[in-house]
C-alpha cells in the first residue's frame, strides 16, 4: 500500500488529460441554443461543456503543467507557506515608487460604462445591456461579445509611443493586463483560439510592448485576471444569449452562477462559487505561458484568486515563478489583494486606497486616472495631476509604491487627457524625484491636518491639502520634507523637525529647495524648523526641501 500511496502522489500530471472531455461539443437538433441555462443544467455540465471547447489544447496544456511542476520544485522556493514567506522583494521594486497599469481589451470597443461592460451587457437593467443592444445587437438575440472582437483592432496602436510616454512620466515599472475576466487573451497565446494574435488586430501586442518597455530601459510586468472570467458572463445564462451556446465555451468559460462572499468585508472565505480542478489547472498552465513567454518581472492578480479552490494554485504559480526568475537571473514580483497570498510572499496591494501609517512591508496601491473606469469610456472625467502627485507622495512617506491606470482607446490611441497628466508627473519627477524614488520612511511619515483613511477604495475621500500638511522620506542620512501645498506667504512652518520633537535627532546644516538654485532661508528651533521660500518659487504641485544633517 506504501507504493501505491506513493504512485498516486505522482499522478496529478499523468492524469490532467482526464479533466478534459475530449471532441468539439456536437450541436442538438432541435435544442436552442440560446435558451437560458442557468438553474436548467448541472455546474458539473456546464464545466464539462468548457472543458470540451478548450480539449484541443489539451496537449500544451499538460506540457506547461509539467514544466511549471518542474521549476515549481528547482529552486529555492517550494509550494509551501513555510517556503514561500522567505520571499524577499527586489530592490528595484521598492525603489521605484511609480509604475503605469494598462486596462485595454475589446472592452474598449463599446467606450461605456467600465470594463465590466462584457459581464453587465447581459444583464437586464444594466446600462451596458441597454447600450449594446441599442448600438450593437440591434435585435438580433444571438448577438453577443464575440461579436465586438472584429472592431477591436488596434489600427493606431504604436507600442514605441506608449513606452516613450512612460518614460517621460517617471514611471519606472509598466503593467499591461494581458487578459482580463473576458477571458480574451491580449497576447500570443497557446492555449486558446480568442487572442489578439488570432482575432481583431492580429498582432502581439502585448510582445511590442514588452520589447519598447525594455527598450526604454523601465521594467516589464502583466496582469492576469483570469480567475474571474470563471463566473464572469453568468448574466447571460439567465437570458437567450450567446453564453449559453456550448459552440462560444470556451470564449465565455464555464459562466458559473456567482455566490459572491457576502458580509462588510466580501471575505472571500466566504465564496461558494463553483471551480472545478479543471480551471485552476488551465488557469495554472496559462499563468505558465506567460512567464514563459513575456518573462514579467511583475505579476499582479486581481482578488478572486483568493477564492478557497485557488489556493493551491496559487502556491504552485508563485514556487514556479520566484524559481524561474533565480533560474534564470531575473527578478519576480507578485501584487495580490487581500488574503490572495500570505502577506509575506509578495506585496501587498491596495486598489484604490491608502494607508494611515508606515507599513514595515513595502506595499501598493493601484488606482485609476480615470474617476469612472479602469477602461476607456467616452466622455470620461480624471483625477487632477496634482491630486494624483500628492497620493504618490503620501503613498511613498508610508513605504508603498503607486500603480497609476490608465485606459487606451480601442484604436490604440492614449487620450490626450491621460498623455497630459503623465507628463505633469513627469516633469514634477524630473525636479523633485530624489526625494521619491530609492528612499524609505523616516521616523515619522509626516504631519499636518489633512487625514487619510485606510484602506481599499478610500483613495478619493482625502480633502485637498495645506500647507500645513508635510510628507517625509529619507536617503541615507539626508531628509526631504514635501510641502503637500504651496504657503501663500512663502514661508513654511515643519513642527516635527523642532528640537523637542523628532528634529531632536537631525541637527541640520542646510536646507536647499529641490529644482531651485537660490539659498534658502531657514531656523531650527525646539518648536519648529521655519523656512522661507526663494521669492519665485515654483510649487505649482508640491515642494520637496532637502534637510541635509550637521556632521557628528
Amino acid at each position: 500500500m506504501k507504493n501505491l500511496a506513493r504512485c498516486l502522489a505522482l499522478l496529478p500530471f499523468a492524469v490532467a488529460p482526464l479533466l478534459f472531455s475530449q471532441g468539439a461539443v456536437p450541436s442538438v437538433p432541435g435544442v436552442d441554443p440560446l435558451a437560458p441555462t442557468q438553474g436548467v443544467k448541472s455546474a458539473a455540465e456546464i464545466d464539462r461543456e468548457w472543458q470540451q471547447s478548450v480539449a484541443k489544447y489539451d496537449t500544451e496544456r499538460n506540457r506547461l503543467l509539467a514544466e511549471e511542476q518542474k521549476q515549481e520544485n528547482d529552486g529555492p522556493y517550494r509550494a509551501d507557506w513555510a517556503t514561500l514567506e522567505k520571499y524577499q522583494q527586489p530592490q528595484w521594486y521598492k525603489d521605484a515608487k511609480f509604475g503605469i497599469f494598462i486596462h485595454w481589451g475589446v472592452y474598449s470597443v463599446p467606450a461605456a460604462e467600465n470594463e465590466w461592460y462584457p459581464r453587465n451587457m447581459y444583464r437586464p437593467g444594466e446600462g451596458a445591456y441597454k447600450n449594446f443592444r441599442e448600438h450593437f445587437a440591434q435585435g438580433d438575440e444571438s448577438k453577443g461579445y464575440k461579436d465586438l472582437i472584429p472592431l477591436f483592432k488596434a489600427e493606431h496602436f504604436d507600442a514605441a509611443a506608449w513606452a516613450h510616454l512612460f518614460k517621460e512620466s517617471g514611471a519606472q515599472y509598466v503593467v499591461p493586463v494581458a487578459e482580463h475576466h473576458d477571458g480574451f487573451s491580449m497576447y500570443d497565446s497557446g492555449l486558446s483560439d480568442w487572442t489578439v494574435v488570432k482575432m481583431g488586430p492580429k498582432r502581439d501586442t502585448l510582445g511590442e510592448l514588452a520589447a519598447a518597455i525594455h527598450a526604454e530601459g523601465l521594467h516589464f510586468g502583466l496582469s492576469s485576471h483570469r480567475a474571474e472570467h470563471n463566473f464572469f458572463f453568468e448574466g447571460g445564462r439567465t437570458i437567450r444569449s450567446d453564453v449559453n451556446d456550448p459552440k462560444y465555451a470556451s470564449l465565455y468559460g464555464p459562466a458559473h452562477q456567482w455566490f459572491e462572499a457576502k458580509g462588510d468585508n466580501h471575505d472571500l472565505s466566504n465564496d461558494w462559487t463553483w471551480v472545478s480542478e479543471a480551471w485552476t489547472r488551465d488557469w495554472l498552465a496559462r499563468d505558465t505561458e506567460l512567464i514563459e513567454k513575456y518573462k514579467p518581472e511583475v505579476v499582479y492578480f486581481d482578488w478572486w484568486i483568493g477564492q478557497p479552490n485557488f489556493r493551491r494554485a496559487v502556491a504552485q504559480f508563485a514556487a514556479f515563478y520566484y524559481n524561474y526568475a533565480a533560474t534564470h537571473g531575473s527578478t519576480a514580483v507578485i501584487d495580490f489583494k487581500d488574503y490572495s497570498l500570505d502577506w509575506k510572499a509578495g506585496v501587498r496591494d491596495f486598489e484604490r486606497g491608502q494607508q494611515d501609517h508606515i507599513i514595515a512591508d513595502h506595499w501598493q496601491t493601484d488606482t485609476s486616472i480615470s474617476d469612472a473606469s479602469w477602461g476607456y469610456i467616452e466622455h470620461d472625467t480624471f483625477k487632477t495631476p496634482s491630486f494624483l502627485i500628492d497620493q504618490l507622495i503620501d503613498i511613498v512617506s508610508k513605504n508603498g509604491n503607486l500603480l497609476l491606470n490608465f485606459g487606451p482607446r480601442s484604436d490604440g490611441t492614449i487620450p490626450d487627457e491621460v498623455q497630459a497628466t503623465l507628463r505633469a508627473m513627469g516633469a514634477w519627477l524630473k525636479v523633485n524625484g530624489e526625494a521619491i524614488y530609492a528612499t524609505t520612511p523616516w521616523k515619522s511619515f509626516g504631519e499636518g491636518p489633512t487625514q487619510v483613511t485606510a484602506g481599499a477604495f478610500h483613495d478619493t475621500d482625502t480633502k485637498p491639502y495645506t500647507p500645513e500638511d508635510f510628507r517625509f522620506t529619507v536617503k541615507g542620512s539626508t531628509v526631504y520634507a514635501i510641502g503637500m501645498a504651496c504657503p501663500k506667504d512663502g514661508k513654511a512652518t515643519i513642527r516635527s523637525l523642532g528640537w523637542a520633537h523628532e528634529g531632536a535627532s537631525l541637527p541640520i546644516a542646510s536646507v536647499e529647495l529641490l529644482g531651485s538654485s537660490e539659498k534658502v532661508k531657514w531656523t531650527q528651533a525646539a518648536d519648529a524648523l521655519e523656512v522661507t521660500l526663494p521669492a519665485g518659487a515654483q510649487c505649482q504641485y508640491a515642494y520637496a526641501l532637502k534637510l541635509t544633517p550637521a556632521a557628528k
